[in-house]
């Protein structure tokens, strides 16, 4: 079919498809009325519309609004199995797969806990696999995968940066192997960017241009959202801030080496212990596994967490139900040190907002918010607002599931083509 010519009625046409699949999208099933009223299109003309969306297979006719004086309507909604995408998570413990279907309901997942010496390719093929055998379905009916890991790829070079801590990743010709394995388009993304698109469709960042995420899971991270997009950087590392030289620990020579630097010593997880006896409370021995970042998707279970994670989420869950005397005291320790780092990325960046997001932040709730806010206050010119993240069921998966919809919603909604 030619390209459409812009004010010709085959543009036309699909500007009007595109709108009544992104309202059934946004509403669920409508009428042929209600899609007229809110389209602003005549009724004979949304009767072609849908028509024309369900012979194309894109809407379904489902059930009748009943309950109305009158004749009941028929209700048309979005064909979410049209098409389907992937999201992986990749991480030092393994694989999380999902599959989610056009509407974005996940409709298979599968874990493959790491194993000593698997090859990256295997990995994700095999991840891959259990997700879309749990959703019935099969490699080749993706549309879309999105692969998410920590660290980035250097767009100059296609090498995994960022992240020397991820076993098997770090073959020059990775992204050749993966795109030949693989039958559908593949976009890799940062672990924490990814995070960040979750909250920004669909948590705390909705409606907002501006903002910075902070992650504290493995290590400190950040995503920084500019005039609504991701700003990665000339090599994907924007928003490595656990390089980032802080005051109040030494400077941390040959940071590609140690794979950290002052932000990370000062406030990554593994301070925790540290700062709990410093203040008096006690440090338990065993701490539990359960993060709370949320199930794994249908058919998958869940891996705990490394266990310098386990012991901080332990210890914030611990102080913040019981925010008084030295629980305080720890709280507006570590609120203090992570403060040192966020007020940097607050001077340049001069953000509406800081979405605070991963298992270590989230598990200090609302006593550590208020008080990184009140410290950050005192020691940053501007004064962003800072709020918890709300995507809490994996965010990273769904991050990569949200990336993958929106490529594929915007292919699969033109019918201009």
């Amino acid at each position: 079919m030619p390209a459409a010519t812009p004010g010709t009625p085959s543009l036309l046409r699909a500007m009007n498809d595109r709108a009544a699949l992104e309202l059934l999208l946004t509403h669920g099933p409508l009428s042929r009325t209600r899609i007229g009223h809110l389209t602003g299109l005549s009724k004979p003309t949304a009767s072609q519309l849908l028509a024309r969306l369900e012979a194309a297979g894109l809407v379904v006719a489902t059930g009748t609004d009943g309950g109305r004086p009158g004749p009941n309507a028929q209700l048309y909604a979005l064909n979410a199995r049209v098409a389907h995408v992937g999201g992986l998570d990749v991480t030092p413990e393994g694989v999380v797969a999902a599959v989610a279907d056009l509407s974005g309901t996940v409709v298979g997942g599968f874990e493959l806990p790491y194993a000593e010496g698997a090859e990256a390719v295997a990995q994700v093929t095999a991840a891959l696999d259990g997700a879309v055998a749990a959703a019935g379905l099969h490699r080749d009916d993706l549309h879309r995968l999105v692969i998410a890991t920590p660290g980035a790829f250097d767009p100059q070079t296609g090498r995994l940066r960022y992240a020397s801590h991820l076993p098997g990743w770090h073959s020059p010709t990775l992204l050749d192997e993966l795109a030949a394995a693989l039958p559908m388009p593949v976009e890799y993304e940062n672990d924490v960017n990814l995070a960040a698109v979750a909250e920004q469709r669909l948590g705390a960042a909705r409606g907002h241009e501006d903002f910075v995420l902070l992650w504290n899971e493995e290590g400190l991270g950040a995503a920084l959202v500019l005039g609504g997009r991701l700003h990665r950087g000339w090599t994907g590392g924007a928003g490595e801030v656990g390089f980032l030289p802080v005051p109040g620990h030494p400077l941390v020579r040959q940071v590609t080496r140690a794979n950290s630097g002052g932000y990370q010593e000062l406030a990554g997880a593994q301070v925790l212990p540290r700062l709990a006896r410093e203040h008096g409370v006690e440090v338990p021995a065993a701490p539990g596994t359960d993060t709370g970042t949320g199930a794994l998707p249908p058919g998958s279970a869940a891996a705990p967490p490394g266990p310098q994670v386990a012991a901080a989420v332990a210890l914030l869950r611990r102080a913040a139900a019981e925010p008084e005397g030295p629980h305080l005291d720890f709280l507006r320790s570590y609120a203090t040190v992570l403060a040192t780092g966020l007020a940097s990325l607050v001077a340049v960046l001069d953000p509406e907002l800081v979405v605070l997001s991963g298992a270590v932040i989230s598990a200090g709730g609302d006593p550590l918010r208020t008080l990184l806010q009140d410290e950050l206050a005192e020691i940053a010119p501007s004064r962003p607002r800072l709020v918890a993240g709300e995507v809490h069921e994996r965010p990273v998966l769904r991050g990569a599931l949200e990336s993958a919809l929106a490529a594929a919603r915007e292919e699969v909604f033109d019918t201009s083509r």
